[in-house]
């Protein structure tokens, strides 16, 4: 029952999706501009990590475009939410885990699919890395996006307008960019830099890819990268699937 329903769930969004071929491409760009106009800026800098600067700076790119795509993945409940959309749904017999996961595994699809765009444009710009490595990626990609995006729905269920959920969802991902050092390592930090990203739970998972981009799967960033992902995924899950119960979405 739950599969089926959470199938269901998943073919809706979706197919939504699939026709907005636009929009499915327009949520890669600010990345691909990243990795096109400040990429070559790191060619010749010393990063203090293995690899070239595109395997530093690729895998940031990567869970850059899950935090920020994800993070805002519940302006879409407030707006079915004004078009009654919501208050159908909880008058169907469809389980309220399903309504979540049926989202956040469509978000995860998509997310995935413009990482591949944006790997490939790092291909061909110079980016070599081990192809295992680059899959490993992927899916703390999709782990994030499952995270993020469970607990973007359940804010989304909380408050009743667009300008109350965009300020608190750019007051959490800004810091959280800039502490996790997507863009650049956090040891070229002054050393209480570094030890403050230690305590954004990001931070361990672009570690954790930027490893397995030099073909290290068996350190103890990707098993720090590996415990926090989890963990964080089934924690959110968890507290939007509660959440949905409660509004009866």
């Amino acid at each position: 029952m739950l599969l089926h329903d959470t199938a269901l769930i998943y073919g809706r969004y979706l197919r939504q999706s699939l026709r907005s071929r636009f929009a499915l491409l327009f949520g890669v760009l600010m990345p691909l501009l990243y990795l096109l106009f400040f990429g070559p800026l790191l060619t010749r800098l010393p990063l203090g990590r293995q690899g070239s600067s595109w395997q530093v700076l690729v895998p940031g790119l990567l869970l850059q475009l899950g935090l920020f795509g994800a993070s805002f993945a519940g302006f879409t409940v407030i707006v079915e939410k004004g078009q009654g959309v919501v208050e159908r749904m909880r008058v169907t017999p469809v389980s309220r885990l399903a309504l979540l996961l049926g989202r956040v595994l469509r978000d995860a699809t998509v997310f995935v699919f413009q990482a591949v765009l944006l790997v490939l444009a790092a291909v061909a710009m110079g980016l070599r890395a081990p192809l295992p490595g680059v899959l490993i990626g992927f899916a703390f990609v999709a782990l994030l996006t499952i995270s993020l995006a469970s607990l973007s729905y359940a804010l989304a269920m909380n408050v009743r307008t667009p300008q109350e959920f965009g300020p608190v969802i750019n007051a959490l991902t800004m810091p959280s960019m800039l502490l996790s050092g997507l863009m650049l390592p956090m040891t070229l930090g002054p050393a209480w830099l570094d030890v403050l990203s230690h305590l954004t739970p990001f931070r361990y998972l672009v570690d954790a890819v930027r490893d397995a981009y030099v073909g290290s799967y068996t350190s103890a960033h990707m098993l720090y990268g590996v415990l926090v992902a989890v963990g964080l995924a089934a924690l959110s899950v968890t507290v939007g699937t509660r959440v949905f119960r409660t509004a009866g979405a």
